[in-house]
């Protein structure tokens, strides 16, 4: 492969202002749409040499056979016509969006001649307000339970209201209670669009013009002795207090945000989209976003502040992000209009917006764990990731059974192994292992070792030694070889697992790594990498496996550490389980203790000037 391009624009053709670019392949189609303050600047880097792009980045500029760019008069154009051109070609190497459909919603049909209340999941309703999205369809039904005590508007079915309207008989939900609108017969519909305006009102944070009324109007009520009155002004005041029981008051009551909280790795993203309004969460909005090439979170920031308010018509005065895109200044200017009032990109760094923050990180985290975890779940995705695996490596059949294999240590010390094993695409934790190597020369080596001490085991397939598994049970001996083995690595840890496979005479068995860096899939005796497509089922089986072999590690040598801590303290005399415990609370680690004075160890309670003196000793001679 060339190292230049060919269609490399020549030195000096490329302007310096700002501007829109776009890749296209030798159809016309469009692949990648991008923005840049300096577009020679910007461009200069998808020109580099090939061999110093991202692997993914190169897999875009090779499939291109030509850039075009259009400039623009300001940076804040520049975003406009960025999310344009996004919208009209859907560029295939762009960031892709998947939004959760799975959250109900709460909607307000304000096209009806009587708007109704609904639970619903359609995002399509002609003049619908939505408010939500809610975790459950249960608590969507228990805000309008409450909702309606305090504004009585309809709930019944289009059905049922023109059957009431033709017949002058109320509807089911109506006669028992359910439902306030002119089909009840009790209200107008000109009465009745007013408390379907209060309820909207309220839903969107004016919560505290409602309470205060409604107090006064029973507080009036009951001073003028229409106790009747009084009565229901108190029971719709409660219904109101109920409904903010459930939205807990997260920031100032006059706050107006949205806040977002992003998780991602090399080829996946997702975010929490927390809608604020009146300083309570009104909804959350969940999507999640597949990297085709290699963008930094600031990027990613940018795109989905871009996705979010490109057609949005509420756009709130503060946003709070993990990262300020470079252009935050534009992006304010570009949302500035949209709003026709100044709009503040922030990010969230303490008190209550930083606990919000971390909180909707948090749920980022486990939606992105769900989605990578749910491809590999369903039967169709793992018969797909498995046949892709052996195609892709050149397997004879599909890897019924891999193992994978990791590396974990200590700066060079503490130096452990972990293996898990997959089978028909999920994980047999009751086959996983987990070893000790005692002594190493570095990650190759170690990998060597371990591999030989599994593969000894191949013709006799004993228990093996040192092992621990989680949940304490004894495990069943290995039935059989895998098909595939998978090394956390790059070129170097798969040369020594194909080593360790040749010593041992089993070269029947695949082998392959992955790097986490670029996700490339190393084979024994390439020059050059395996990259799986960006939504391969396989890719995604693969990083799993490499994933829970780093967690398995991770979690033996903290379980080994643990164990040689209280080694070392036991063996210092007079010193017991409860007083080792108490040591280490209050100085945090045995490094802190070994480094303390015999004066500071023995203002320890319980521990004297002797003992002290014999703890200090000890550590000091290891």
């Amino acid at each position: 492969m060339a190292d230049v391009l060919p269609y490399k624009p020549r030195a000096g053709e490329i302007p310096t202002d700002p501007g829109v670019y776009r890749f296209r392949d030798a159809d016309g189609r469009v692949l990648y749409v991008g923005k840049a303050k300096n577009l020679r600047q910007r461009l200069s880097n998808y020109f580099a040499p090939l061999r110093t792009l991202h692997e993914r980045t190169r897999r875009m500029v090779t499939t291109a056979a030509s850039v075009e760019w259009t400039v623009v008069p300001t940076d804040v154009d520049s975003l406009q016509l960025e999310y344009m051109w996004i919208k009209e070609f859907d560029p295939p190497f762009n960031v892709r969006y998947r939004d959760d459909k799975s959250y109900p919603f709460m909607a307000v049909t304000l096209g009806d001649e009587a708007p109704r209340v609904l639970v619903t999941r359609n995002h399509r309703i002609p003049g619908a307000r939505y408010f939500g999205p809610y975790p459950k369809v249960w608590a969507v039904h228990d805000t309008i339970d409450l909702m309606i005590k305090a504004f009585p508007i309809r709930t019944c079915s289009d059905a049922s209201y023109k059957r009431a309207m033709q017949t002058g008989r109320p509807c089911f939900p109506g006669q028992i209670g359910k439902c306030g609108g002119p089909c009840s017969m009790t209200v107008t519909i000109e009465e009745h669009r007013a408390m379907v305006d209060d309820f909207v009102a309220f839903m969107a944070g004016g919560d505290e013009r409602f309470t205060k009324e409604l107090r006064t109007r029973m507080l009036a009520a009951s001073a003028a002795m229409d106790y009747e009155a009084a009565a229901k002004y108190r029971d719709k005041l409660s219904a109101i207090e109920a409904v903010l029981g459930k939205s807990a008051l997260v920031l100032a009551a006059d706050e107006d945000a949205d806040l977002f909280g992003i998780a991602e790795d090399e080829l996946a993203a997702a975010v929490q989209h927390f809608v604020i309004r009146g300083g309570r969460v009104r909804g959350v909005r969940a999507m999640t976003i597949e990297k085709e090439i290699d963008i930094s979170t600031g990027e990613l920031v940018d795109q989905v502040l871009q996705r979010a308010y490109g057609e949005a018509e509420d756009v709130p005065r503060r946003i709070l992000v993990p990262t300020l895109p470079d252009d935050a200044a534009e992006l304010e200017l570009w949302l500035r209009e949209r709003r026709g009032r100044k709009v503040e990109i922030a990010v969230a760094q303490r008190g209550q917006r930083a606990d919000l923050m971390r909180n909707a990180t948090l749920n980022a985290q486990q939606a992105l764990i769900r989605h990578k975890t749910r491809r590999t779940s369903d039967y169709v995705a793992r018969t797909q990731a498995l046949t892709d695996l052996q195609q892709a490596l050149d397997l004879e059949e599909a890897p019924l059974r891999i193992e994978c294999f990791d590396i974990s240590h200590l700066g060079g010390t503490n130096v452990v192994a972990s293996m898990v094993v997959f089978e028909d695409g999920l994980p047999r934790k009751d086959q996983y292992r987990s070893f000790n190597i005692a002594e190493t020369t570095d990650d190759t080596d170690s990998m060597y070792q371990v591999l030989r001490r599994r593969l000894a085991h191949l013709d006799r397939p004993e228990v093996l030694e040192e092992e621990e598994i989680e949940g304490g049970r004894r495990k069943p001996r290995f039935a059989y070889p895998p098909q595939l083995l998978v090394v956390d690595g790059g070129k170097p840890q798969v040369e020594a697992a194909a080593r360790a496979l040749q010593d041992a005479g089993h070269t029947e068995i695949a082998v392959c790594g992955i790097a986490k860096r670029l996700e490339e899939i190393w084979l024994p005796g390439e020059d050059f990498p395996v990259i799986l497509p960006r939504t391969s089922e396989s890719l995604y089986l693969l990083q799993r496996l490499r994933d829970e072999a780093h967690r398995f590690a991770i979690v033996h040598q903290r379980k080994k550490r643990k164990r040689n801590i209280t080694t070392v303290l036991a063996e210092v005399p007079g010193l017991g389980g409860a007083r080792i415990k108490t040591l280490l609370k209050h100085f945090g680690s045995v490094t802190a203790l070994r480094a303390a004075h015999p004066d500071a160890i023995q203002e320890v309670p319980g521990i004297g000037p002797v003992l002290a003196q014999n703890i200090h000793a000890h550590l000091s001679s290891r």
